[in-house]
């Protein structure tokens, strides 16, 4: 007999974020000030505050794509990791879950494209060490 499978309830999130993209710092400060249904704890991505609270993941890959860690351990990159921040957000979450379906995941994946290509292209080079001093974040 196969053992059901049970979702965890996603109370809290992190966000990893690129914290030498301007785009990425904008993105950061724009979410933290939106009424939120799930807290969201913005964290510099490949950080010892990431490094720390996240031993296992990879963190070099953290830095190519915007990297959401759920409280349950659920994870999320790129295009999932964006609507998953837009569903904790009290006035966006019916927005994240039109971008979930076959209509709107098109719209969703072009605008992670955009961003993506804006940060290749404003990004300073990380070069490993990515460390924000705290009082910057």
């Amino acid at each position: 007999m196969a053992r059901p499978t049970y979702r965890l309830p996603v109370r809290r999130l992190t966000l990893l974020y690129d914290a030498h993209c301007p785009l990425c710092v904008h993105l950061r400060h724009w979410l933290t000030r939106q009424p939120q249904l799930v807290p969201i704890d913005p964290v510099p991505a490949a950080s010892q505050e990431a490094r720390r609270r996240f031993p296992d993941l990879d963190h070099g890959t953290t830095l190519k794509e915007i990297t959401v860690i759920g409280d349950g351990g659920q994870i999320y990159r790129g295009t999932a990791a964006w609507i998953v921040c837009l569903w904790a957000l009290a006035e966006h979450r019916p927005k994240a879950h039109w971008l979930s379906t076959p209509a709107g995941a098109p719209f969703a994946r072009v605008s992670v494209l955009a961003a993506s290509k804006y940060r290749e292209l404003t990004a300073a080079p990380c070069e490993g060490a990515c460390e924000v001093p705290a009082a910057s974040h």
